[in-house]
């Protein structure tokens, strides 16, 4: 947020093409606010969204998602995976969006939703109205300044967390921790950190193997699966002996062991 205004102000049309929710809030709010056109395409495994943003008047991201999914409930394209061509089709067809604006010519995706899936090559188009209420762009906004959008994305709650300085400070220590990897069995084959294997899927059916005598350190690759993990734990089930650990095996790899195989 510090120097996006600074960053963007120099520019007409901004092509969005990010894959975390905070950076989508923050460059559609600058865009508002600035005056910008947004064009906006997301990705994920074999589909792909497409859309023009605060054009002529039209609805902004804000209009069509008004609040980010809860956090740990949708993975960024390095943790789901995304179809090898995708991104290059995603960057045409915010291309060709962006030369219709320059040129005048066609229609552009204002107000429109275009999204397709490439396994089955079935397109959609759907219109997206201007929100009267949207706190950006509605009628009488709330949000005229940006935000801590990693705040807004992931608000802070009684989840624990721990670094993977203390994690191994503590095991060093002797401490009885349980290790919990919740990600998915060819994953823990590529890497892992001698965790107990239970994937986020199948978490309710192996409740019986997560302790409730000792903490339980949550981990993934990232942290975001584990976030999820933790709330499920604490929310659904009891727990209040979880933490989750920031970074997962990527943090891991970066500060503890070197010679851990990242993904």
């Amino acid at each position: 947020s510090e120097n996006a205004l600074q960053i963007i102000q120099n520019y007409d049309i901004i092509a969005d093409g990010t894959d975390n929710f905070p950076t989508r809030y923050l460059v559609n709010d600058a865009c508002v606010l600035l005056k910008k056109v947004n064009v906006f395409a997301s990705i994920y495994r074999f589909d792909l969204q497409l859309s023009v943003f605060n054009y002529r008047n039209g609805p902004c991201y804000r209009c069509l998602f008004p609040e980010p999914p809860a956090p740990g409930t949708v993975p960024s394209c390095a943790e789901a995976g995304v179809f090898g061509v995708l991104p290059g089709v995603a960057g045409t067809l915010q291309a060709n969006e962006i030369i219709k604006i320059i040129t005048l010519t066609g229609e552009p995706l204002n107000g429109k939703l275009f999204t397709i899936d490439l396994l089955s090559f079935h397109p959609v188009l759907l219109t997206i109205d201007k929100d009267p209420a949207c706190p950006v762009c509605g009628e009488n906004p709330t949000v005229k300044k940006l935000i801590d959008y990693e705040e807004f994305c992931n608000p802070k709650n009684n989840m624990k967390e721990i670094t993977v300085t203390e994690l191994k400070r503590r095991l060093d220590a002797g401490e009885a921790i349980q290790l919990l990897d919740v990600r998915e069995p060819m994953e823990y084959q590529i890497s892992n950190i001698g965790g107990l294997l239970i994937p986020l899927s199948s978490l309710n059916k192996h409740i019986d193997k997560i302790r409730k005598d000792v903490p339980v350190v949550i981990y993934c690759r990232s942290g975001k699966r584990s976030a999820t993990a933790v709330r499920k734990l604490n929310d659904e089930f009891g727990f209040n002996n979880t933490a989750n650990l920031k970074g997962g095996i990527i943090a891991w790899a970066q500060e503890i062991d070197p010679t851990l195989t990242v993904y």
